[in-house]
C-alpha cells in the first residue's frame, strides 16, 4: 500500500513534467492531439485518473480527502492550469457519474477506459439557448426501436473536439420539463457526431474545447446511464461535485503563486528597498494568503463531507464562489505586485487568463450566489 507521502512525490514528478513547455502550449492552444493527448497519458499512467475509483475498476480506491489533497499538491507543482482543470472534469463530472449512477455493466464497460487514458470523455451539457439554465435544454433523444436517436448542439464543451465519449444530456419527454431530461453515454465515432473546430480562448489554452453536434445519433438503449428522466438527477449530482473540486488542483498552484509573490516582493529592492516593506504590497501579500487558506479549508471541509455522509448542500455552490473569486483576486494581486513584470507573458499573466475562466466556469459567480440565497432559508 503506498503511503501519502509516496503518492505526493509522485503527484510532484508528474507536476514538473506537465509544466515543461507549457508556455509554448499556451500560444499553440491545443489545437492538435498531439499537445496535450501525450500529457493525458501520463497523467493517467500516474494513477491520477483513478484516484478515486475503486480497485475493481482499475482504480485506487482512496477516500476523497486524501484525493483532494494529492491533486492539491499536484497543482502546487503543475504550471499548466488547462490540465488540472481537465483532469477534475473528467474526475468529478464525468466518472462520479458513471460510479454512482451506471449500472454494474456499465461501469466495467467505461470506467477501466477512462482510468487507463485510452479514452478521454466530455461533460455535454451546456448549449448556446440555455446557458447556466441546464433545465432548459433543447437536444431531443427520441425513442427509437432499438434505442434512441439524438439531434441537438452543444456549446462550450470541453474536450470535445479530441474526446471519444460524451456524457450527454438530451430531452426525452418535453411534457415534463427538467424531469423529462435523461443522460446517455455517446461514442463519438457514430454516424451523426460532428465537432466544430477548436475554441480560440483567453485561459486554460491548453487542453482544447469547442462544439459539439448531434445530428440524428443512433445508440442503444444501453447508452442511458440511469432511468429514463433521471438526467435532472444525475445533472444535478455531477455538477455538485464539480463546484467542490474543479479547482482543486488550482488551490495547489495558488500555493506556489503566494509562495513566489513573497519571493519576488523580497527580492525586488530599487534604491536598496525591497518592496516587501512597503505596506500596500505586504497587504497583498497577506490577502494573498487568507484567500489561498479559506479556499484549501472549503475544499477540504466540502471532502469531508463526501467521506462522512454529512453533505450540506450549500457548501458546493459556496465552495465554487470563494475559490473562483479568490483565483481571480489573487492572480491580479500577484500581477499588480510584480508591474510591469507582471505584464510579461508567462506564468504570472497566464494565470491571470486562467483565473478570469474561473468565475464562469461550472456556473458563475452569480448563479452560485443566487443558490446560495435560496438555500440561506435553510441555514
Amino acid at each position: 500500500m503506498e503511503s501519502e507521502a509516496e503518492l505526493f512525490e509522485r503527484m510532484d514528478c508528474l507536476g514538473e513534467l506537465l509544466s515543461q513547455d507549457v508556455d509554448a502550449r499556451d500560444v499553440r492552444g491545443a489545437k492538435e492531439a498531439s499537445d496535450w493527448r501525450p500529457l493525458w497519458q501520463a497523467i493517467a499512467d500516474a494513477g491520477v485518473l483513478g484516484l478515486v475509483i475503486p480497485r475493481e475498476y482499475g482504480g485506487m480506491g482512496l477516500d476523497t480527502l486524501t484525493a483532494v489533497r494529492a491533486i492539491h499538491r499536484l497543482g502546487e507543482a503543475c504550471r499548466d492550469n488547462g490540465m488540472l482543470l481537465a483532469i477534475n472534469g473528467q474526475l468529478w463530472a464525468m466518472q462520479m457519474s458513471f460510479w454512482q449512477f451506471g449500472s454494474e455493466e456499465q461501469r466495467r464497460q467505461w470506467l477501466p477506459g477512462l482510468i487507463d487514458g485510452s479514452v478521454v470523455c466530455c461533460h455535454a451539457v451546456t448549449e448556446a439557448a440555455s446557458g447556466s439554465d441546464a433545465m432548459s435544454l433543447r437536444t431531443r433523444a427520441e425513442r427509437t426501436k432499438d434505442g434512441y436517436r439524438l439531434t441537438g448542439e452543444k456549446v462550450w464543451i470541453g474536450m470535445a473536439p479530441g474526446a471519444d465519449l460524451a456524457q450527454v444530456f438530451a430531452v426525452t419527454d418535453p411534457e415534463l420539463g427538467g424531469w423529462g431530461l435523461s443522460a446517455f453515454m455517446v461514442d463519438l465515432s457514430l454516424p451523426g457526431v460532428r465537432r466544430g473546430p477548436p475554441y480560440e480562448k483567453a485561459g486554460h489554452r491548453t487542453v482544447p474545447a469547442g462544439d459539439l453536434i448531434l445530428d440524428g445519433v443512433e445508440v442503444p438503449a444501453h447508452a442511458r446511464l440511469g432511468k429514463e428522466g433521471a438526467g435532472r438527477s444525475i445533472f444535478l449530482r455531477s455538477i455538485d461535485w464539480e463546484r467542490r473540486f474543479i479547482f482543486a488542483g488550482h488551490v495547489g498552484a495558488m500555493k506556489r503563486q503566494v509562495r513566489d509573490s513573497v519571493t519576488f516582493a523580497r527580492d525586488r529592492a530599487p534604491g536598496g528597498n525591497r518592496i516587501s516593506g512597503h505596506q500596500s504590497i505586504s497587504n497583498r501579500l497577506a490577502d494573498m494568503r487568507v484567500r489561498y487558506e479559506t479556499s484549501r479549508l472549503l475544499i477540504e471541509k466540502a471532502a469531508v463531507e463526501i467521506d462522512t455522509a454529512s453533505e450540506d448542500p450549500v457548501t458546493a455552490p459556496m465552495t465554487k464562489l470563494h475559490v473562483a473569486e479568490a483565483l481571480l483576486a489573487n492572480a491580479e494581486d500577484a500581477m499588480r505586485i510584480r508591474g510591469g513584470n507582471g505584464y510579461h507573458a508567462g506564468e504570472t499573466e497566464r494565470m491571470f487568463r486562467d483565473a478570469a475562466g474561473a468565475v464562469t466556469l461550472g456556473g458563475t459567480s452569480d448563479i452560485q450566489r443566487n443558490i446560495i440565497a435560496s438555500l440561506q432559508q435553510v441555514f
